[in-house]
This record gives structure tokens, C-alpha cells and sequence, in this order.
């Protein structure tokens, strides 16, 4: 059972994500072949629990809690109190497959060990129930908890079934923080791509066991701000604003051709995680669910390799294709031979000896427009006031192949009755084009009705990329307002740099203690194969 860890954060917003937010993670995850997710580190928002119970994914509620552990009893009392009301709160929902009534990487009492799981079993004390499940090295766990959390490695180590809360992390130490499976969507090909097959080996880990051991999530989903160091967090499947990586279509080509499922995208697929760029590897690799991969390289060569499906290893391994890409022979096509069309290659995935699925990649030629795409999943703008979603602006050339290393900045703009989310002073408008593409968030005013959204180049000149625009509606809210008449539009926020001028701030030693603390805690909960 794989799955990943979710923090509930969205850019800009961070937690202040609408209901259509959540059901849209939720979605994106189920459809890459996401099971079970591990809320970290507190309980989320109701709309998502629906989602999960809507859409078919399992749920491990956890206890608002991280590395802190008081002394004081009522400390104690009221993370207890927390615990009850965590499970009285979301006890019915179906999706409530483990408990996580503890403190995320902390080190607390057997009392409180003792004391969280006798209210899991108090507070739902029926066959089948949601069992309770901790760290096997912390206090009481591995002699009563249901679930332990563990590694592959620890098979034997306990009698309940393991599962690993947090995997694929592959920190140098817990200060640098460096690591092969963290990846900005703004670095480009390389980085993400060795980022795709760093959790590729960490999936593929986890199948080679006996049994006992039943599966990870994977730490984390989307990329996402943190509090306790400079860089936010790169190792998401997504961006923060959900926009796929390479790792992503690594993670959905694990799920079975033959599933079928009425509220997301299934079936055969096949994913080229290459750019044909004058920097890229000449290698190809190919994220694919068939039997067998083709490869026509430059409308001529044909090579078919098989996706192995090990006994003891993940589904569906990534396909490598060695030494398919040549700069000079794209340049010989293109320069020489004015052939620039042929210059591509197309994957097919096979199953049973039919061609089932597949797609083309083409190197993206000179940028000459935008185009808009919306981001929703099928899900309406809702007029409350509350409600957005994302509209991404991609720099093409003129077949429409996204330019990956433009670096543009996009000014948005909107009409009708939508706003945009932001501004300059967050880098939200205009926005850094990041490997082809630069999202803005609309948000919906409480009227209905046509928004339009325009998009444009910062600088334009004689040979800027053409402007682009998309319009869509708005539907009426089913439930009644409930709002200040203060209400004011961020778009009119007064937004300065020096509003935190007369913040508190800690003292460097007082700094370098905190973050001693943070890596001790990290280096003793795992992490480590």
C-alpha cells in the first residue's frame, strides 16, 4: 500500500484552501496511484476527508504535533484531550484506516503512550476499528500499538505489520538538507529527472520484502513552505501550485491499466521525461504502465524494450532507452538537412502486442505565444468569494510545443467577476515563467459570471511572445453568505516589504540552537535505510 504525506498548503494561500482545492488534491493523487495518505502533521480539513472517502483513498489521522514534548501535566492533558476530540471528529468516515494518536517525531512518556491508545480504543470500540499505529522504537509502541512504523530492513523487529510513515528522503545531514529526490520544478530537466528515479529506487525498495512489511508514504506530495529553513520544501510530486513533475508520472505509471474508476483519469499511459533540449541526456527515459515501450526516434529508428514487472520490485520500472539523443544529429536535421520536423521521438505503450497508447515530444523551436490552459478537474468556480483556481500561462513556438527554457516574466490581468490572488510583492503578478509555464490563482467574487483571463509578456517587443487570453464562468453559490461588509479585495491591499520591521527576531546562537534541536529529532525517527 503506497501513498504519500500531505500538509494542507497551497501557494500564496497556504492554508486557506477552498473545498474545491481539497477535492482536487485528492484527485491528482488518487490518479497517480495514490492509497493511502498520512496527514501530517494534524487533522485535515473536513472537505478533504469527504474527498477521500468520495474518490477511494485511505486516511492515517494524526495528532497536531511535532517534535515538542512538555513536561508540564497539563502539556500532556491536552494533547490527550486533542487525541478524543481528533477521533470523535472524523471516526465516520470511511476512508480512517490508522490512527496516529502521538506526537510526530518526539520523544514523550510510556504514560502517554499507554494513555493515547487506550482513548483510540475507548473512542471506537468496534470490530475492524482503525487501529493505532506510532514509531516501533518509541515508548510502549511495538508491545501494544497495532501498526508500527518502520523500514523494509526491520522485518522481524516487531509482530505487527510495518509501515514506513515517511520515505524517499535522502538528506546529505538534517542541517544542508541536500538531497537527490528534492527538486525545484524551476531547475529543469536534469533535477527532476534524477529526482523521478531517486523515488523510483525508494518505491521499488519497499516491494522487496517478505510481507510483513506493507507499505510507506511518501514524504511529501507537493512542495510546500516550511518554518524552520530557507529553502521551502522541493521534493513534492507537484509544485505548489500542483503542477506536475517528472516524479509524478513516475508515481502513475504504477497503477494498473485495468483499473477503472468513475471519477479519475485511468488506463494505459506512457510518459517521454525528456525534453530533446540542446542540455539534455542522451539517454531517454520513459514512465510507462504497458507491457513494452516503442521508441521511433526521428521518425526512422524503432526500438521496443520491455517495462519489467518484477516479483520483488515496484510494478512497473522506468524505461531507459541508452543513447537515443544526440544534440549534433537534432542540429544535422534541423540546420543542414532543413528537416526540423523529423527531429522527434514518439512512445508507445503496448500491451498484449497492441499498441494501446501514446505520445509525442518535439523540441520546442522560437517562442511565439502563450497559451492558457485552467487547472480544475472538473470542478466549477463557485461564486462565494472563496473559491479560485489555477491558470497557467505556457510559452510555445508555433506547434505549440511548451519552450521549457524560456524565462519570461507574465503579466496577468482579469475582467469580469474574478480577481487575482496576489501581486508583485510576493512574485504572484507579474510571474517568472519556470520551466515553460507561470500559474496565477483566481479567485471568484460572490456575483456569477463570465471571468476572463489575459495574459501578456512583461517586456513586450517586436518578437515577444503573442498575448493569450481564456474566459470560463462562475456558478452561484448553493449556501447563503456569511462575511464581514469589511470585506476588501487583496488586489487593494497596501503591501509593504517593511511590515515586519518590528518583529521579534531571534539572536544567531538562539537560531543555531532551534535548528540543533529540529536536527537531532530527525536524525533519530528514520529517515535512515
Amino acid at each position: 500500500m503506497i501513498g504519500t504525506n500531505r500538509h494542507q498548503d497551497f501557494a500564496y494561500v497556504g492554508n486557506a484552501m477552498p473545498n474545491s482545492q481539497h477535492w482536487r488534491d485528492v484527485k491528482k493523487l488518487r490518479e497517480a496511484g495514490c492509497e493511502i495518505i498520512r496527514a501530517a502533521h494534524y487533522p485535515q480539513d473536513p472537505a478533504f476527508m469527504d474527498a477521500c472517502d468520495e474518490l477511494g483513498i485511505f486516511m492515517i489521522v494524526a495528532t497536531p504535533g511535532w517534535q515538542f514534548w512538555n513536561r508540564d501535566p497539563q502539556f500532556q492533558e491536552y494533547v490527550l484531550d486533542d487525541v478524543t476530540q481528533m477521533i470523535r471528529r472524523d471516526r465516520n468516515h470511511p476512508s480512517v484506516l490508522l490512527w496516529e494518536p502521538i506526537l510526530n517525531e518526539t520523544r514523550f512518556p510510556l504514560d502517554f503512550s499507554m494513555k493515547a491508545l487506550e482513548i483510540t480504543q475507548k473512542e471506537f470500540p468496534y470490530p475492524g476499528a482503525p487501529l493505532a499505529a506510532a514509531d516501533m522504537h518509541s515508548e510502549g509502541v511495538a508491545q501494544h500499538y497495532g501498526v508500527v512504523y518502520g523500514w523494509p530492513k526491520d522485518e522481524g523487529a516487531a509482530e505487527q505489520c510495518i509501515f514506513t510513515r515517511e520515505f524517499g528522503e535522502n538528506v546529505d545531514d538534517w542541517y544542508a538538507q541536500n538531497n537527490n529526490n528534492r527538486a525545484s520544478r524551476s531547475w529543469g530537466e536534469l533535477p527532476l529527472l534524477v529526482q523521478a528515479l531517486s523515488l523510483a529506487d525508494s518505491y521499488d525498495e519497499m516491494f522487496r520484502t517478505s510481507g510483513q512489511f506493507i507499505g510507506g508514504a511518501q514524504w511529501h506530495a507537493f512542495d510546500h513552505q516550511r518554518g524552520y529553513h530557507p529553502d521551502p520544501y522541493w521534493g513534492g510530486q507537484t509544485d505548489c501550485f500542483r503542477q506536475p513533475k517528472y516524479a509524478y508520472y513516475m508515481f502513475k505509471s504504477q497503477v494498473s491499466p485495468q483499473l477503472e474508476h468513475p471519477l479519475i483519469e485511468t488506463g494505459p499511459m506512457v510518459f517521454i521525461a525528456h525534453e530533446i533540449s540542446p542540455f539534455s541526456n542522451a539517454d531517454l527515459v520513459v514512465f510507462s504502465n504497458c507491457d513494452s515501450v516503442r521508441l521511433i526516434c526521428r521518425e526512422q529508428d524503432t526500438i521496443v524494450k520491455p517495462v519489467l514487472h518484477k516479483d520483488k520490485g515496484m510494478p512497473n520500472a522506468p524505461v531507459i532507452f541508452e543513447n537515443v539523443f544526440d544534440f549534433w544529429q537534432m542540429r544535422e536535421l534541423s540546420y543542414l538537412q532543413k528537416n526540423w520536423q523529423q527531429v522527434s521521438f514518439v512512445a508507445e505503450g503496448i500491451i498484449d502486442g497492441k499498441t494501446v497508447c501514446s505520445t509525442k515530444k518535439m523540441p520546442s523551436r522560437r517562442s511565439t505565444k502563450l497559451r492558457l490552459r485552467i487547472d480544475h478537474d472538473g470542478q466549477h468556480l463557485i461564486a462565494d468569494g472563496s473559491d479560485f483556481l489555477v491558470v497557467v500561462a505556457e510559452v510555445t513556438d508555433d506547434n505549440g510545443n511548451v519552450r521549457r527554457l524560456a524565462k519570461d516574466n507574465i503579466l496577468f490581468s482579469v475582467e469580469g467577476e474574478g480577481e487575482i490572488i496576489g501581486d508583485a510583492s510576493i512574485g504572484a503578478n507579474p510571474r517568472a515563467v519556470e520551466f515553460g509555464s507561470a500559474p496565477v490563482l483566481i479567485r471568484s467574487t460572490r456575483q456569477a459570471g463570465k471571468i476572463k483571463v489575459k495574459a501578456r509578456v512583461l517586456f513586450e517587443g517586436q518578437h515577444s511572445p503573442a498575448p493569450a487570453e481564456i474566459e470560463f464562468e462562475s456558478i452561484p453559490a448553493r449556501l447563503p453568505f456569511n462575511y464581514l461588509e469589511s470585506y476588501q479585495s487583496s488586489n487593494q491591499e497596501d503591501y509593504r516589504f517593511d511590515k515586519g520591521k518590528d518583529r521579534v527576531k531571534l539572536s544567531e546562537q538562539e537560531i543555531k540552537t532551534l535548528l540543533k534541536e529540529v536536527e537531532q529529532q530527525q536524525k533519530d525517527f528514520g529517515v535512515e535505510k
